[in-house]
């Protein structure tokens, strides 16, 4: 059986939910942040060197990074391509290019503005303020206009069809979804941006991601 250690709050949540779209059985073991560092704890680098969530342990496969442990999961376990369009499908060019783009063009910046948020309060208290105006600074010139344009793109293309690899969803929809979770909640009002938090409405209606939140707890980031 397929055990997944999960970190709370964490990309590791999307490993969780995609286990239950698949329908696979899984033993999940639960880790906590540190409170003062929200960092996972040393125990996580006794399963893998790196010592971060999701890694999942599959026999002799021990296997970290959302992406990797997506395409491995669907490799052995959608022969019928279920959350993932077949290679000459056209849905495929979209999937493979959302569930890329999440990890590598989206969720940059959006760290920026998380680490921005945070590192004010970890300063010691008589340079705080100096410490706020140089990371503001650098978000204003770095995260900001990148994350107008991302999410400019995210809420056309999500205008023009459902989900982002077409009219079904998919794995791509699941990788997606950390990115809209955190523009949403950490950077804009779900007003700002209409069609992402209509797509945050409908994942979370989905059966499968109830039971993801019943066995892995909320689908939040660090402090939500």
């Amino acid at each position: 059986m397929i055990t997944v250690h999960h970190l709370e709050a964490s990309r590791s949540f999307r490993t969780v939910w995609l286990l239950e779209e698949l329908g696979v059985p899984y033993e999940l073991v639960q880790h906590r942040r540190d409170k003062r560092t929200i960092r996972a704890g040393d125990e996580l680098k006794a399963v893998h060197p790196l010592g971060k969530s999701p890694v999942i342990v599959d026999g002799p496969v021990v296997l970290p990074e959302s992406g990797a442990i997506q395409e491995y999961l669907l490799n052995r376990h959608d022969p019928e391509h279920r959350l993932r369009p077949p290679v000459m499908a056209p849905e495929r060019i979209a999937y493979d290019f959302w569930t890329h783009f999440a990890e590598g063009s989206a969720m940059g910046p959006l760290l920026i503005k998380l680490i921005v948020a945070r590192a004010p309060t970890q300063a010691a208290w008589p340079v705080r303020g100096i410490a706020r105006k140089v990371l503001e600074k650098v978000d204003q010139a770095t995260a900001e206009p990148q994350l107008r344009s991302i999410f400019s793109y995210v809420e056309t293309e999500l205008g023009r069809r459902p989900w982002f690899a077409g009219d079904r969803f998919t794995g791509a929809d699941i990788m997606m979804s950390l990115p809209l979770l955190a523009a949403v909640t950490r950077w804009r009002k779900p007003d700002q941006l209409p069609r992402s938090a209509d797509f945050l409405k409908r994942i979370r209606e989905r059966p499968a991601f109830r039971a993801a939140e019943g066995r892995a707890g909320k689908y939040n980031l660090p402090g939500g």
